[in-house]
């Protein structure tokens, strides 16, 4: 059995924001840039959170049903997910939920991961990568 569950962050942009690009543009150079990963590209991330995997499942096993807890069960069933700006809205859900019900166990680690969700939501083509270590 892994013993830690970890998220990495896409670290670094390619395309400079100080340039006026329209939105669709930016996303296909994005989306073309991030195909890169998926052959073996993998510098473009650093780890932001290590979580013990028994106390990330726990923490997942107590989340409502819905998407966001059918997303992050991923990483047990297939061993890594990514996380885009369309899970972010639900993700941040949870994680808000989580807590209000145990502030003192998992404030830490889901404090950062909230964060970056919410950097999500305003830079579209930011997203995590989780996985089991």
């Amino acid at each position: 059995m892994d013993d830690n569950v970890v998220f990495y962050q896409l670290s670094q942009k390619f395309v400079s924001s100080e340039i006026k690009i329209p939105e669709q543009s930016r996303q296909v150079i994005y989306y073309s840039l991030a195909i890169g990963h998926h052959v073996g590209v993998m510098d473009c991330f650093k780890q932001i959170i290590e979580i013990p995997r028994a106390e990330f499942e726990a923490w997942v096993a107590d989340l409502p049903e819905g998407n966001g807890k059918r997303k992050l069960e991923g990483i047990s069933k297939w061993g890594e997910i990514e996380i885009n700006s369309t899970h972010a809205a639900d993700l941040l859900m949870d994680i808000n939920h989580s807590r209000r019900m145990n502030e003192i166990i998992f404030s830490k680690w889901l404090g950062i991961l909230a964060a970056c969700l919410e950097m999500m939501l305003n830079e579209p083509a930011l997203y995590l990568m989780g996985r089991r270590t």
